[in-house]
């Protein structure tokens, strides 16, 4: 007889991500318009949630001032599409302001390359310049996060009071095509969801990447002991630099797909409040696990827009339960939940075993 030969862990797991990758590629297929939109905007916050878990769940810094990376990369988008929208001519709210002319920092952001380079490069380079004073001057933990939540307000400020250059309050709206295909037809919004599936998978393997290198396997020794990792020969300051760098720059490649998909980009989007959900998608997917990051950013969004489809009077309630009961019964998150689920039973497998081979051992020597 053939017997069946048990699938490793590793080996579950690539079916698992065949199988989450091949159920979003076929979405366009089931899902409406409407739907797949939503989705493709979730998608878009799970390569945020992917670049606060690296500074986060594996270098172990807490950041709540990624809305602002968010923000850069979403109004770089939102730049090229209301220029090529004016047709040449100067933006509607720049005319209104009483400029007559366009500024010159929005000059490179007529062309869609510029423009998406200019919206990873700007969010990591901003990263890069806050760490190089902070992680060299050992800011660390509470005061760290104080400095990215001044960030958020500084930021936000500025973007408000510049109404003449970025929109004010209600911030860059009023675009409707891309390459000349507009925004709105179901054939373009079909092409930029899965254009945005791509690039998650393609986020996902790069963070997989990161974090089983050697960079990685440094990152989550900075997390446990940095002084021991100082020790060691290692400059701790660097790795946080870099991985600081990478998680803005996926905000900012977050923030670019966000606008292509809503239509829209204001400073609300670049606030503490989005910065701290940000936060609290990595929490509840499960902190230092890639994919948890992902999990957690989709099924938080997911239940938000649904509770307040079907309750959207006391939605909110609801959704606040439901981090109180995930943050104090499930600390590892929903990945940490699966992870026991498949350790008890590994661990009741093997016991099964070792009292079969017990029983059968007993039944030779009778024998």
């Amino acid at each position: 007889m053939l017997q069946a030969i048990p699938f490793s862990r590793r080996t579950w797991m690539l079916i698992g991500y065949a199988a989450a990758a091949a159920v979003l590629f076929c979405a366009p297929l089931y899902l409406s318009d409407f739907r797949l939109n939503l989705l493709a905007k979730f998608l878009a916050f799970a390569i945020v949630a992917m670049g606060l878990d690296l500074i986060w769940g594996y270098t172990g810094i807490l950041s709540l001032g990624h809305g602002v990376f968010f923000g850069l990369g979403a109004y770089a988008m939102a730049m090229h599409l209301k220029l090529t929208a004016s047709g040449g001519r100067l933006p509607d709210f720049m005319d209104w302001s009483g400029l007559t002319q366009l500024p010159w920092f929005w000059e490179p952001f007529k062309y869609f390359g510029i423009a998406v380079a200019m919206g990873i490069v700007i969010p990591a380079a901003l990263a890069l310049f806050l760490g190089f004073f902070t992680f060299r001057n050992r800011i660390r933990g509470v005061y760290f996060t104080i400095l990215t939540q001044a960030l958020v307000i500084i930021t936000v400020t500025l973007f408000i009071g510049q109404q003449a250059y970025t929109g004010g309050t209600n911030g860059l709206t009023g675009y409707t095509t891309l390459f000349g295909y507009s925004l709105k037809s179901s054939s373009t919004k079909t092409g930029l969801y899965l254009a945005t599936v791509v690039i998650l998978i393609l986020a996902f393997l790069v963070c997989r990447y990161l974090v089983k290198s050697r960079f990685g396997k440094v990152l989550r020794a900075i997390r446990d002991g940095e002084n021991r990792v100082r020790f060691l020969g290692f400059d701790p300051a660097m790795y946080q630099m870099a991985a600081f760098a990478i998680s803005a720059g996926l905000a900012g490649l977050a923030g670019m797909l966000f606008v292509l998909h809503v239509g829209i980009i204001s400073p609300s989007m670049m606030a503490i409040v989005p910065s701290i959900e940000m936060v609290l998608w990595v929490a509840i997917g499960g902190r230092g696990t890639v994919i948890g990051a992902v999990i957690g950013a989709v099924v938080m969004n997911s239940a938000k827009s649904g509770l307040s489809e079907s309750y959207p009077d006391i939605w909110t309630f609801f959704l606040g339960a439901l981090f109180i009961v995930v943050t104090v019964f499930l600390p590892g998150g929903i990945v940490g939940l699966f992870r026991s689920l498949s350790e008890r039973m590994t661990r009741r497998r093997d016991s099964h075993e070792f009292i079969g081979h017990s029983v059968l051992r007993k039944s030779n020597r009778s024998v």
